[in-house]
């Protein structure tokens, strides 16, 4: 049998998708041993128990200058930054990917300035939106929606041009308008386009988050990072990085879910 025709079962899937990241445990507790038998005052592979110890007191014990416990306060303002980024995306990019993708005047006129501001690098421009709104929220709030929107934007333009001719003319056939168009035909089969334009936004969408943060901010996962960086804190670090990417594997899990089980006639049967 070909290797292209072997489907492994649920559980042997989820056994073969543990395999590398349990390894990956393994050889790092391995190599964190051996560099502290060989110096116990090692600072770049913290052993876990240090690593236990350390985030001990940003989990449980609140912070004696503002009474908070720094890692869920942390945490809380990176998701409400991200979350705020991703949902005005997502609202634009329905929007303005469904209005490029039906009507080809407005394709003609706006479809190279949306091509212009995609190949942008957007870290380039978040000193310009630091000077612009300063630094608070909406700075990096606008780093994470000029990152991840253009493509968002891009991608879903050219799902919907895509879509069956015919199904246009049927309902025009039927007297349907361009609004009856963009809400009966286009946006039902775009919703699971963009929702898999979403989980391929939110490693950009952490990328950019972390990186203003880790400019301007006095709390949050990458500005507490980069904070404890002077101090050679790996023992903070990684966890926070762990974390960040449990974070993002839970979202992307979600959104997932939700699409498979929204839109099923989207997800052909395995």
């Amino acid at each position: 049998m070909r290797l292209v025709n072997i489907r492994p079962k649920r559980g042997l899937t989820l056994l073969l998708g543990a395999a590398p990241l349990l390894l990956l445990v393994l050889a790092y507790v391995i190599a964190s041993a051996s560099r502290h038998a060989f110096n116990p005052a090692d600072k770049i592979l913290p052993t876990p128990g240090a690593m236990v110890d350390a985030m001990r007191s940003l989990v449980l014990v609140p912070d004696t200058m503002t009474g908070n416990f720094l890692f869920w306060s942390d945490t809380f303002a990176s998701l409400q930054r991200l979350g705020l980024g991703l949902a005005i995306s997502t609202v634009s990019a329905l929007l303005v990917g469904l209005v490029l993708g039906l009507i080809p005047t407005v394709r003609a006129t706006l479809g190279p300035l949306v091509t212009t501001i995609a190949v942008i690098p957007p870290i380039a421009l978040l000193p310009i939106l630091f000077i612009v709104f300063g630094l608070g929220e909406t700075a990096k709030v606008a780093l994470i929606v000029i990152g991840i929107l253009p493509l968002m934007i891009r991608d879903i333009a050219a799902h919907v041009e895509t879509l069956p001719q015919e199904q246009m003319l049927k309902a025009q056939t039927l007297g349907a308008s361009s609004w009856q168009l963009a809400l009966r035909v286009a946006l039902p089969q775009a919703m699971p386009r963009l929702i898999h334009a979403i989980r391929l936004s939110l490693g950009p969408a952490w990328v950019f988050l972390i990186s203003a943060e880790a400019i301007a901010s006095d709390v949050g996962l990458g500005y507490r990072i980069f904070l404890v960086r002077r101090y050679l804190s790996m023992e903070i670090i990684l966890p926070y990085v762990a974390w960040i990417a449990l974070l993002a594997i839970a979202m992307d899990w979600t959104l997932r879910l939700i699409s498979e089980r929204g839109f099923k006639w989207a997800h052909p049967a395995r």
